[in-house]
């Protein structure tokens, strides 16, 4: 299992955490809660800035939006610009790419429907998925008829699907279907999901048609065909020519046994039939539980499309931000010496693991970077400590109130 960066409990409550230490001095606790107070403000307002900066440069590829209202933002919005503010937002937020290997092995194995997934990818000029956080849970599955078998499913707790959809002229020239899901032509896709099987990532793409698997199609065709030609030359075909000749030849035909052979045969016919059917059956059913996925992916598990997606992922960037943060300052202002940054992730992954039982890769490159950024943070030879809790409210402040300077001469 990937270590990940991504910190599994929310900012009140990790900041309720660090604040207990504080207990002994119930001034202090105060302004370390007004400190990161103006912190998440601040905060915020990055966020918010980003968030602008993602909407004016999406516009122009906004599938949401009009053809005319898409066309107000040509020369306004950088494909370019737009794409590093999202993977900036996504690694603020610590999301990390799927690699094509597993998107691959969910593409072959599935958990859960058993269903073989067909996904034109010549419809995107580039993919890519992100998910954040992980965990298993226990699932039962029909195996058999009257036998459900229980697994452990691995899911990916969000999930990001980024889609760049082709131009139309290459889509015409290359007969690619976009699928049931109505969409233009060279705009990009965003969705976010949560609760998704690690080995059915592939349900999440909008162009996933349903095909029957390797193992459907041999117990579909082989005895189909099969079993067919062995009931009609043995059984069905012989009592016909025999029937035809005696009647050609004007010889009394033995309808006892004809009848009997003919009706065996066509008995056994009857019987594949219903075996064929049932298999097809059982992929009619396959598909109705994938449709039955995709309508609780839509309507149950979506957190977010297009732009909208923006509003998930900034919000869990901004928390992310904040709570490295907090734990970063806190730790380093606990510490009676400067510590390296090694030194710091140690200590905060220790306190995850004994304190709260999580297995986690603290990003105490990022923290300390911000804590500097904010001007809390101070390295002198590869070492690191935190301005004074007073000193730092001060500092902080003066960050906020100097955001806007049009009141200074």
């Amino acid at each position: 299992m990937t270590r990940e960066h991504y910190i599994p409990f929310n900012k009140e409550f990790l900041l309720e955490q660090q604040v207990a230490s504080f207990s002994e001095d119930p001034n202090k606790a105060d302004d370390f809660k007004r400190l990161f107070d103006i912190i998440e403000h601040y905060f915020h307002y990055e966020a918010f800035n980003l968030n602008r900066n993602l909407k004016q440069h999406y516009a122009l590829f906004d599938p949401d939006l009009s053809l005319r209202e898409r066309e107000g933002f040509v020369g306004k919005s950088d494909f370019n610009v737009f794409k590093a503010t999202l993977l900036t937002v996504l690694e603020q937020g610590n999301y990390r790419r799927i690699d094509q290997e597993t998107l691959d092995k969910a593409i072959n194995d599935s958990d859960l429907i058993g269903l073989t997934l067909s996904i034109d990818f010549n419809a995107f000029k580039d993919y890519e998925l992100y998910v954040r956080g992980h965990h298993k849970a226990k699932e039962k599955v029909k195996k058999w008829i009257f036998w459900k078998k229980e697994i452990e499913i691995e899911y990916y707790d969000r999930v990001m699907i980024y889609l760049n959809y082709n131009e139309q002229d290459y889509l015409s020239e290359n007969k690619v279907k976009l699928g049931k899901m109505p969409i233009d032509p060279g705009t990009i896709a965003l969705k976010i999901f949560k609760r998704v099987p690690k080995n059915d990532l592939e349900t999440i793409f909008p162009n996933a048609i349903p095909r029957m698997s390797a193992r459907d199609k041999l117990f579909f065709w082989v005895p189909g065909i099969g079993g067919g030609i062995s009931l009609l030359s043995t059984t069905v075909i012989p009592a016909l020519i025999g029937m035809y000749g005696a009647y050609q030849s004007g010889e009394a035909i033995d309808l006892l046994n004809s009848k009997a052979s003919l009706n065996q045969g066509l008995i056994a016919l009857g019987i594949l039939s219903l075996y064929l059917f049932r298999q097809y059956s059982n992929f009619v059913n396959k598909k109705i539980k994938y449709s039955k996925i995709l309508s609780d992916s839509l309507y149950f598990k979506n957190l977010g499309n297009n732009s909208g997606a923006f509003y998930s992922l900034l919000n869990s960037s901004e928390e992310e931000v904040l709570k490295e943060t907090i734990l970063a300052y806190t730790f380093l202002y606990r510490s009676d010496k400067p510590l390296t940054a090694k030194e710091l992730d140690t200590q905060i992954e220790s306190w995850f693991s004994t304190t709260l039982q999580t297995d986690l890769d603290f990003n105490v490159k990022d923290a300390l970077s911000k804590l500097k950024n904010i001007g809390l943070g101070i390295e002198t030879n590869g070492k690191w400590q935190v301005i004074a809790l007073d000193k730092a409210l001060v500092t902080i402040d003066e960050l906020w109130d100097n955001v806007f300077e049009y009141n200074k001469k």
